[in-house]
């Protein structure tokens, strides 16, 4: 498994906020659901992207902006512009002085707006929970990040606006993969320009010898894994290993290699059906309460909590 493909086989929507967004200037909306991610495709018109914290980001045709949660921020025509409806957790829509809005901008099947053919229109789609997206795969982006249309081609753009609107059987599943495969197409452009800062790992598999170990514990996390094994396969001595992969990675073998487990067998309480018992055996562990131990120290709630979670 090459460190891309591992970083990125998280995103994996769920019943996600998927809308087209559709405005004529002056506009501005303020988002504050504290989604872990969205993700916004300007399919037409210019926008401004403005974070609490940070550089405002300008959008043009055909660009795509990314924005990792829970920081607010706010989408608007111009810095200017002041906010005329602010977005809540779940979707919930309100006037800036906390009035519902009671779909007075509903335009249609998840279209939202002024009128159909503004003068700006942005795809929007979002990841509701955590869990929908890999925490090491968060871990690794900015606050915010935008691709212009000189830098990536998007294939998917005319398929998003023909499915968006579209109200068929099945369609809350297209759209989760389609959104999935926006996130995916964007963040590898994102990975390979050179102003991206991937985390320390990930850099760290153009090493040798770090590299080498990395790509074992990514590759068969179940395997009884020791310091000395590692060393032995990476051609070092145990210390050298040791302070070489710490150096480069920013913590021990043995801890990336206990939060690398932990983070697969979140995955497989959310997308299987598997028992922990199964799950422990995959992922390296000796039994379902040793798991269940690691996991609750690790995340703050049990595996089954988790799963639980992940279900509502």
């Amino acid at each position: 498994m090459d460190a891309l493909t591992a970083l990125l086989q998280g995103p994996r929507a769920r019943g996600a906020f998927m809308i087209r967004a559709c405005f004529d200037p002056p506009w501005a909306v303020r988002v504050e659901d504290r989604a872990p991610l969205t993700v916004m495709l300007l399919v037409r018109g210019d926008a401004w992207l403005l974070p609490d914290r940070g550089e405002p980001v300008r959008l043009r045709a055909g660009d795509l902006a990314v924005a990792r949660g829970p920081a607010p921020y706010t989408c608007a025509d111009d810095p200017g512009t002041a906010p005329q409806a602010l977005i809540l957790p779940g979707g919930r829509c309100h006037y800036p002085d906390g009035r519902p809005l009671n779909g007075s901008m509903d335009l249609g099947v998840r279209t939202w707006g002024d009128r159909p053919d503004s003068r700006t229109v942005l795809l929007i789609g979002t990841y509701q929970m955590r869990g929908e997206i890999g925490g090491r795969l968060l871990d690794a982006l900015p606050p915010l990040l935008s691709l212009g249309a000189d830098v990536w081609d998007c294939p998917l753009t005319p398929l998003l606006m023909q499915e968006v609107a579209r109200d068929a059987p099945g369609q809350e599943v297209v759209l989760d993969r389609l959104l999935d495969l926006l996130v995916i197409a964007a963040l590898r452009a994102w990975f390979a320009r050179p102003e991206a800062e991937p985390p320390a790992w990930y850099a760290a598999l153009s090493d040798p010898v770090v590299g080498t170990v990395l790509r074992l514990v990514q590759d068969d996390p179940a395997r009884p894994w020791t310091v000395a094994g590692l060393a032995e396969k990476a051609g070092v001595s145990r210390a050298a290993l040791a302070r070489r992969f710490t150096r480069l990675v920013g913590e021990p073998p043995m801890s990336y290699l206990t939060g690398w487990r932990l983070a697969l067998a979140a995955d497989r309480l959310r997308d299987t059906d598997d028992t922990l018992a199964a799950i422990a055996r995959q992922v390296g562990y000796g039994s379902a309460f040793a798991l269940s131990t690691a996991f609750k120290r690790a995340f703050d709630v049990s595996p089954q909590e988790w799963r639980n979670r992940a279900a509502a």
